[in-house]
């Protein structure tokens, strides 16, 4: 792909927004990799890869924010409201009615406010937590800062190496010299202050889009701490922990991501893993957690969450299942069985495990084909269960049609039938049963 024209557009404000256009098909945006951000060099570091990979099937968008790369340098509001006018700039001069929006370290927040104040353009949102500086002590920003008046590259090499961890060199080298053409001293002591002072925690129940969180084991552990927050605030937010290292495992996370945007289409040019295989999936969520965690306090909830979890586990296990470790659904498990009757009998553990704690739970299982890839599960079955489990009752377990043909012999319980339902995503209606124990 050759490399695309630099176009620029004005915010309200008044401050000029560099960006391109590449590929064709629905639109996505990519928001700049905040503390950098520089079109051409880039694109030249590998963005071209990204822009082929996405632009053969999708409108791939892409832009400099305020003060950084190819846009205007001369400014000095980086508020959280003054960045994201530059996304509306562009969403309103190229006419996007709705899109898909990416974004990673603390460009995240940008996305997020963006999403809760236009709900109807985002249709999907696709956030990276690997690293953002906003936990790195204000004392050593401040001494990075002062070190970069004196020698900007040292400043800058230092200022990567810290947020990125010292053993991802080769990464935080790139990043660091595309910041120094990105801007400047002065501007990035303008940034990072008004950056750290962002705050979206109240947004994150708003989001109305579909949406996938992505974080790696291996990464520093606040950053998967700050995605599972996000995770378990934001409704029906898929959160992903993808396994090696940040600089030489991205093929995961790039079928991880074009899965997601593409509704679990294999990645273009890619075999799956493996051939579909049928498999039933039991979803098993925390009731409203975001009012749990207002309630008893966020140290409180994640204890009694964290507790839970390692129950919901052993049961799963216990009852012939695999945790798919690869997924969360806010706070809770998905899981797959070879049979509807394993995963029926789990549920009902489930159900009993929690009764003792101040937890309820949203169960759903639903039966169909799915591609297995590494630790995730992939595929439309997949999200008609999330939903099933979603449109449940505190407790209840709901089932498809065809979990229940599956278990209707062989399991020892009853169905209730629930009628035909219109789940939210999923194109037909679905005839659900909820499940009771002829025992109880």
């Amino acid at each position: 792909m050759i490399e695309p024209r630099i176009q620029y557009v004005r915010t309200s404000d008044g401050v000029t927004i560099a960006y391109y256009v590449a590929g064709g098909g629905p639109p996505l945006v990519k928001l700049p990799t905040l503390p950098i951000g520089h079109l051409q060099l880039e694109w030249q570091a590998g963005e071209h890869e990204m822009a082929e990979l996405i632009g053969a099937q999708r409108t791939y968008i892409r832009y400099d924010a305020r003060g950084f790369g190819l846009s205007d340098h001369d400014v000095s509001d980086f508020s959280l409201d003054a960045m994201v006018r530059d996304l509306e700039a562009l969403a309103e001069h190229l006419s996007l009615e709705r899109f898909q929006l990416m974004a990673a370290g603390l460009a995240t927040p940008i996305a997020l406010a963006y999403a809760a104040k236009h709900p109807a353009q985002v249709s999907h949102l696709e956030l990276g937590f690997y690293g953002s500086g906003r936990e790195v002590p204000q004392e050593q920003i401040d001494s990075i800062m002062a070190l970069g008046d004196q020698n900007w590259e040292l400043a800058t090499e230092t200022l990567t190496h810290t947020v990125l961890g010292w053993t991802h060199g080769a990464l935080a080298h790139q990043m660091a010299e595309i910041m120094r053409q990105s801007t400047t001293p002065a501007g990035m002591r303008a940034f990072i202050p008004q950056a750290r002072a962002w705050n979206t925690e109240d947004l994150l129940p708003r989001i109305t889009a579909s949406t996938l969180i992505l974080a790696r084991r291996e990464g520093a552990p606040m950053y998967v701490d700050e995605g599972r927050r996000a995770a378990g605030f934001i409704p029906d937010a898929r959160l992903v922990l993808l396994e090696g290292d940040i600089e030489r495992a991205q093929g995961d996370e790039l079928a991880a991501i074009w899965a997601f945007l593409s509704d679990g289409q294999e990645l273009p040019g890619s075999a799956p893993e493996a051939a579909p295989v049928t498999a039933t999936i039991l979803f098993a969520d925390i009731v409203d957690s975001t009012s749990l965690t207002e309630k008893l306090g966020d140290a409180h909830f994640r204890e009694h969450a964290n507790e839970l979890d390692e129950a919901l586990r052993a049961v799963i296990r216990q009852s012939g299942g695999a945790v798919v470790e690869g997924k969360v659904l806010g706070d809770g498990v998905m899981a797959v069985f070879t049979s509807a009757r394993q995963a029926i009998d789990a549920a009902l553990r489930c159900v009993a495990a929690s009764e003792d704690t101040e937890l309820r739970l949203h169960l759903g299982i639903h039966a169909g084909d799915v591609i297995r890839d590494g630790n995730n599960v992939y595929g439309g079955a997949v999200n008609i269960a999330a939903r099933v489990a979603a449109d449940s009752a505190p407790g209840e377990i709901l089932v498809t049609d065809v979990v229940r043909a599956l278990a209707r012999t062989s399991a020892s319980v009853g169905f209730d039938d629930r009628g035909e339902r219109a789940l939210r995503g999923i194109a037909e209606p679905q005839r659900l049963y909820a499940v009771h124990d002829r025992g109880a």
